[in-house]
């Protein structure tokens, strides 16, 4: 009998592991999701209010590319989380920004816009999935 009982828990435990891996997976989806939907309504934004500068390229990163620019009103803006769609830009260049005239520091690259986005989000969801299945499959095959 405190065999059965062992096995019972051990089952359990596996099931819970199985579970865990399940809802992690999904939260990194739903994440990803979120970011583009996130990244549409900022586009919409700029879009609805959109102004144009020439901004000079402050610091480039793969994630984040602080820039600078002046609106006709004659402020120069550097909005603190930098440029949307930063992908390929070189300090001490100059490029052209759309940015929210309700919110010059809701800024992104002129011709870019949230489709940039959904690759990167896309493949963390499929490698996401891709390690997840796996993972859960021999999960499954130890609670037997």
């Amino acid at each position: 009998m405190a065999s059965e009982d062992s096995d019972d828990g051990t089952s359990k435990a596996w099931r819970r592991a199985r579970i865990s891996v399940i809802v992690v997976a999904t939260g990194i989806s739903v994440l990803a999701f979120l970011l583009v939907v996130a990244a549409w309504q900022n586009d919409r934004t700029i879009t609805s209010d959109e102004g144009t500068a020439t901004a000079e390229v402050l610091s480039a990163g793969r994630l984040r590319s602080a820039v600078s620019f002046v609106t006709p009103d004659g402020i120069t803006h550097n909005p603190q989380l930098g440029v949307l769609y930063p992908t390929n830009l070189i300090a001490g260049q100059r490029i052209d920004v759309e940015y929210a005239e309700s919110d010059p520091d809701l800024v992104r690259v002129s011709g870019r816009d949230a489709s940039v986005a959904i690759i990167p989000a896309g493949s963390v969801v499929v490698v996401t999935w891709a390690v997840a299945v796996p993972v859960l499959l021999l999960l499954k095959r130890r609670e037997r």
